[in-house]
């Protein structure tokens, strides 16, 4: 049996004057959707090496993995290691040396050892006297004015290489990167370069982008011009009788006129006994738990039709007529 609950149904539309507008909106709508995504940017989306940076980059690799880069560490660390080390270059040296003892000996050989002789009236040669004596002390001390010099020299000279390794150790990162200082210069040209390269490639970028969408943003502000109460449908459910408090309505209000007594409507059917040739039954009605006696409207039917009736679909038995 159907249920009873009554169904309102209320529906709005769209204002008369706004219907067009909609219906155009949603017509480009599909015709954008159909038609797909746009097609990717197929410009070029990243700016290259600029002529400045590639001759950078080629001048850096050149220069590291060069020889020059090589032969002046080499040269360097090995000034370094020697002065550090106090070697010094006898090739220099000694030639100065040289011409220091000549000289010394020119002046001895000269003047000092022939003035000895001349003031010392009891010279002899090859005795020992004072003059042989005083000939040796200049001779010795000429020859420790030599070692003094010398000294004073080799001190000087090694001296000199310390503070010259010292000097050339602290000059060193400099030297060997003054050429990178010079190529990096040259790359923040070319990086500049690229950088207002890579500005035009996005600013094409970005127009292509805006042209690609500019439908769908021009149908965006369409439609949130237009856009409003569309209209739509409320359903509201009031509920009802069911069909079985419909039937048990109705029961009630046949009262002499007969009894329900279809046997889908009831349950717990329990068969009492015979009456009248009829089957005799207690009961309840589906819809309510009370106990009742009676007969069955499909036994009745089938020797005495006449006496059984049709309510909204269900037999009903005409008790009078029995």
């Amino acid at each position: 049996m159907s249920g009873g609950s009554k169904v309102t149904t209320q529906t709005t539309a769209p204002w008369k004057e706004q219907q067009d507008y909609l219906t155009a909106g949603f017509k480009q709508a599909a015709d954008i959707y159909g038609k797909g995504p746009a097609d990717y940017y197929s410009g070029k989306s990243l700016a290259g090496f600029t002529p400045a940076q590639e001759a950078a980059q080629k001048g850096v690799a050149g220069y590291v993995t060069g020889p020059r880069a090589a032969g002046q560490q080499s040269y360097a660390e090995g000034a370094l290691t020697r002065g550090l080390s106090g070697e010094i270059d006898l090739s220099k040296f000694n030639p100065m040396m040289s011409a220091l003892s000549n000289q010394m000996k020119s002046q001895l050989t000269g003047s000092v050892l022939p003035g000895i002789r001349q003031s010392m009236v009891e010279y002899q040669p090859g005795g020992s006297s004072r003059g042989d004596l005083v000939q040796s002390q200049a001779i010795a001390a000429a020859n420790q004015q030599m070692l003094n010099k010398a000294a004073e020299m080799y001190g000087g000279a090694y001296q000199g290489a310390q503070d010259r390794a010292t000097q050339w150790g602290s000059m060193y990162p400099s030297i060997m990167g003054a050429p990178l200082s010079m190529y990096g210069a040259l790359g923040d040209v070319g990086a500049e370069q690229r950088g207002m390269q890579q500005e035009a490639i996005d600013r094409d970028m970005a127009k292509y982008q805006y042209e690609a969408t500019a439908p769908q943003q021009q149908l965006a502000n369409y439609m949130s011009m237009i856009s409003g109460d569309y209209g739509g449908t409320t359903t509201q459910v009031a509920p009802g009788p069911s069909g079985l408090q419909q039937m048990a309505s109705v029961v009630g209000m046949l009262g002499s006129l007969g009894r329900i007594s279809d046997i889908r409507l009831k349950e717990n059917i329990k068969p009492l006994g015979m009456n009248n040739g009829f089957g005799v039954y207690e009961f309840n009605y589906l819809w309510s738990p009370d106990k009742h006696v009676g007969y069955m409207a499909q036994d009745v039917e089938k020797t005495r039709p006449d006496a059984v009736f049709t309510v909204r679909g269900y037999k009903a038995i005409n008790y009078g007529a029995l």
